[in-house]
């Protein structure tokens, strides 16, 4: 009996898109879209309404995947996105292209362990690099984009605008493999503190002086917060109690709610393995002598 490749990978991206796995062709063999590009696009069928790119045409519609993969043995690629999953991709060395940079797996399950949790147990795929994809189910109503090195060194997810090459994949390296079962689970709420954006405050007519203001202290809050989240054990209510001091400021000038920014930094600070006691106490006297020493904003020329 002889191994029909385009059977095989049929198979994964059906099987896929029965997980509710929004699956895409990639080049046989490869890891890149098999699917044309906007400067050569006819604009004829899925494109009839403008071009649509790889994220778009994901499906999981048995008999669109079946007609595209009758016509080469096609990779499968996953829309994380469109799919509802974030997934951690932790590297190896050699694919960050040093044997001196962190092991993907070592620095993630560091930061674990920091955040007082194990290494989380769900569906897992290995890399023909020798790393390891974690897949989880991203929460309803929040829209997380791909990272690099936010969460860890040699740690990158991908979410929306991203795809990750899905298990029974081959490339000249070696295949895509499943590690354990189907279960995908949720993502852990310690993870999405460190990877999602943080809210943007409203915005309200202002001079351009203030316009830049707000955009820097979105800035600086999603900096503090994962600062907090990352901290070591012995520093992390010192670096909780100067990131909330740091961020009083805007709060005093109108530029965040102070709801939004103790909801960041107490996120970020129960990441790190604090109590949510211990980060909201922090938070309330370290904001309350902030807000009251920045009444008045110092940017202004």
């Amino acid at each position: 009996m002889t191994h029909d490749p385009r059977s095989a990978l049929l198979s994964a991206a059906l099987d896929a898109a029965a997980r509710g796995w929004h699956v895409f062709p990639l080049r046989p063999g490869a890891k890149r879209p098999a699917l044309h590009g906007e400067k050569t696009c006819t604009r004829t069928g899925p494109c009839v309404g403008g071009h649509a790119k790889w994220e778009q045409r994901a499906t999981t519609d048995p008999d669109r995947i079946r007609a595209a993969w009758s016509r080469a043995p096609f990779n499968v690629g996953i829309a994380t996105g469109p799919s509802g999953l974030m997934v951690v991709d932790l590297d190896t060395p050699e694919h960050k292209g040093s044997s001196d940079a962190p092991d993907g797996a070592a620095t993630f399950g560091a930061l674990c362990e920091r955040a007082g949790h194990a290494v989380p147990t769900t569906y897992r795929t290995r890399t023909p690099s020798g790393g390891t994809h974690l897949y989880f189910t991203a929460p309803d109503g929040v829209r997380l984009a791909n990272t690099a090195g936010t969460v860890a060194d040699s740690v990158d997810t991908r979410a929306w605008g991203g795809y990750v090459v899905a298990a029974g994949s081959i490339t000249p390296a070696g295949p895509y493999e499943a590690l354990c079962g189907p279960e995908t689970a949720a993502l852990p709420a310690w993870l999405q503190a460190i990877l999602q954006p943080a809210p943007k405050p409203p915005q309200a007519p202002s001079t351009a002086i203030t316009g830049q203001s707000r955009r820097y202290a979105d800035v600086a809050l999603a900096n503090e917060a994962r600062n907090v989240a990352t901290a070591q054990v012995g520093e992390r209510e010192a670096k909780l109690f100067r990131a909330a001091r740091a961020l009083g400021r805007f709060v005093a000038w109108g530029d965040l709610p102070r709801s939004v920014v103790e909801q960041a930094l107490q996120g970020g600070g129960e990441a790190a393995g604090l109590s949510a006691s211990e980060c909201r106490s922090t938070l309330r006297s370290a904001l309350d002598w902030s807000i009251a020493h920045n009444q008045a904003r110092r940017d202004a020329a």
